[in-house]
């Protein structure tokens, strides 16, 4: 078979699940008692029945997550497109800082269980392993791979797949937990107040459509204007990214790093150009600037769940569960601690940072921060399936402040790797109180501004 066939045939595989979710749940009492996204199950029955487990279907994994990194690229520019509600403004300060505090806890918490374990039961143990916590829960596999990766170079044997393994319990936290504690949080009054979204109702939404949002057709159709806005937009982003590099990758180790940082946030830019593109169309309006076409909020909602659905389905489909057999007592533990912290932090500071949409955001942050941003968008549309909420824009916009809190982190993460090659123990000890004392300025900041906004 030829191989441009091959993207098709995943693409059909997957719709395949989909539609045999869709039935399933409709069907199933038990999975209509409890909220789980169709596209998850959709995930799920693609993991088992995919090479990972049974085997009787031959997904190809890179080519899977190929189709996750774009499909979350064109639903992020699709809800960014939307005219925006100016009373849900995203929190992108509150949001940046508190993405980098929960690594940081992630941080303190791995660094300081490697630190005990090199200090009793595997005193050769390089105690950066710790710090793989937050890059595989909080950044996901593409960073936590990379960096385990480079550590191989310094001795850490098999660097790549300890970060892959403890990426892949944290997609397992981010999901089946995830369904657990959203079904738990959906019957709490203290987290239901205040919200805009309905979940005990979500699979009953009726779509009420005005009459100049229904999609017909003229001399082109509004479907076909609102893919090639997005398309264009994109091809915008994709220029941006490589113009960047071009100028990055020569300035050498540092600007080669910040180059690919970039591709992996793809999908912040392309939302920045759309939103700067709905900007300057709504100035134009009320400059009187009548426009042919514009840009429909019913069909690019629709794009956006489309696109989230699949790359929801696709992204679970393509778990590695393979690294999950080595480094069986050392990764339980990190993951336990590290999944139950990042529960705890959420659940208790997420409703003070964002009161407006309480479950969504706690939801959307939790999933994002121990699995990617498309297990978030897969927790947030089982609570919010219209995203009405701010969730979504808080994860986007505080992904894109994040970079900035998240420097001196990055920083932070040098020091143990130079105690490591030059033999000084007591970097370590520096790097540990180094995390705190970040995550204490970082906690300061937003207790101000929690009261401030009381």
């Amino acid at each position: 078979m030829s191989n441009s066939w091959e993207f098709i045939i995943d693409f059909t595989w997957l719709s395949l699940f989909i539609a045999v979710a869709a039935v399933l749940k409709a069907r199933i009492p038990a999975l209509q008692r409890f909220i789980i996204p169709t596209s998850m199950i959709a995930g799920f029955m693609g993991l088992i029945v995919g090479p990972e487990v049974i085997g009787w279907i031959s997904f190809d994994l890179d080519r899977l997550g190929d189709l996750v990194y774009h499909l979350m690229a064109i639903g992020f520019i699709a809800l960014s497109l939307k005219e925006r509600n100016v009373e849900k403004k995203p929190g992108m300060l509150n949001a940046g800082m508190f993405i980098v505090s929960t690594y940081l806890v992630q941080g303190v918490l791995g660094f300081g269980i490697l630190l005990i374990l090199m200090m009793t039961i595997y005193p050769d143990i390089f105690p950066g392993v710790g710090l793989l916590l937050p890059l595989g829960f909080g950044q996901g596999p593409g960073q936590a791979y990379s960096i385990g990766t480079q550590w191989e170079q310094l001795g850490l044997t098999g660097g790549g797949n300890l970060g892959l393994t403890i990426a892949g319990i944290g997609f397992i936290w981010a999901t089946v937990i995830g369904i657990i504690l959203m079904n738990i949080l959906t019957k709490n009054k203290r987290y239901t107040s205040n919200s805009t979204s309905n979940a005990a109702h979500h699979d009953k939404v009726i779509e009420e459509l005005e009459p100049d949002e229904i999609p017909l057709s003229d001399a082109m159709d509004k479907l076909s204007f609102q893919m090639a806005l997005i398309g264009v937009i994109y091809l915008v982003t994709y220029l941006t990214i490589v113009g960047l590099g071009n100028v990055l990758t020569p300035l050498g180790t540092y600007g080669e790093t910040f180059s690919q940082l970039l591709m992996g946030f793809h999908f912040i830019i392309g939302s920045l150009y759309a939103i700067l593109f709905r900007w300057i169309l709504n100035r134009l309006r009320d400059k009187g600037v009548h426009l042919e076409h514009k840009p429909n909020n019913y069909l690019l909602q629709r794009i956006s769940g489309f696109s989230f659905d699949y790359m929801i389905a696709a992204s679970i489909s393509a778990i590695s569960i393979y690294a999950l057999r080595e480094y069986a007592f050392v990764v339980l533990l990190l993951t336990t601690v590290g999944g139950a912290a990042t529960i705890f932090f959420t659940v208790w500071l997420c409703p003070r940072l964002f009161p407006q949409d309480k479950i969504p955001n706690v939801l959307g942050f939790y999933g994002m921060l121990t699995g990617t941003i498309s297990t978030g968008m897969a927790l947030v549309k089982a609570v919010d399936p219209k995203f009405k909420s701010n969730a979504t824009e808080n994860m986007v916009m505080g992904s894109a402040t994040a970079i900035m809190f998240g420097i001196p982190l990055l920083l932070i993460l040098n020091i143990p790797i130079v105690g490591y090659v030059e033999q000084k123990p007591i970097l370590y000890v520096y790097t540990f109180f180094a995390l705190v004392a970040y995550l204490f300025m970082l906690m300061t900041i937003m207790h101000f501004r929690v009261k401030k906004q009381k």
